[in-house]
């Protein structure tokens, strides 16, 4: 592929809307996002399709079964949807999400300290990588010498997470 670099770079502006996923069990699907996570339900096609949301927009995650109904998660070493990424205002929110997933008896994949972010890894019912994370500010970001990003992957501190929040 010609790698042009005369090509402008996308707008700033633009976000990821949502993210649509094939699921076995619209109700168990929905127990995990609406029930665990905390999404609101917008509307809901019978058992066939339902659209959730955080603070009313339209839709963030959009649940089907047109092509999945009973059906299994995909077999390791194909290709695919390998996680969604659900970003939390702060820390703290991040917090209520783990206390939530393992109150649930979810079980984490992992937990890391990317130096831009935190994030905790799980899979929803389907077995879909989901991962929760909030962003550090801006000026927080690890940078090298010359000012490029410099983001790692180190252990996060769970204890220290799960308190963030709490009232002493």
């Amino acid at each position: 592929m010609n790698q042009n670099t005369n090509i402008p770079p996308i707008d700033p502006g633009v976000r990821i809307g949502h993210i649509h996923l094939k699921v076995a069990d619209l109700d168990r699907a929905l127990g995990f996002y609406r029930g665990v996570l905390g999404f609101e339900l917008t509307q809901r096609f019978g058992g066939q399709a339902a659209f959730l949301s955080a603070g009313g927009y339209h839709h963030h995650i959009g649940l089907n079964t047109w092509e999945s109904d009973g059906g299994s998660p995909p077999s390791p070493g194909t290709t695919g949807l390998y996680h969604l990424a659900i970003l939390y205002p702060t820390r703290a929110a991040l917090a209520k999400a783990l206390r939530r997933v393992l109150a649930a008896g979810i079980p984490l994949d992992g937990a890391s300290d990317h130096g831009v972010s935190e994030a905790l890894y799980l899979r929803d019912p389907d077995q879909n990588g989901v991962e929760l994370y909030w962003d550090r500010p801006q000026e927080q970001w690890p940078r090298t010498p010359d000012g490029n990003l410099n983001m790692f992957t180190r252990r996060l501190d769970l204890e220290a997470l799960w308190q963030e929040g709490i009232a002493p």
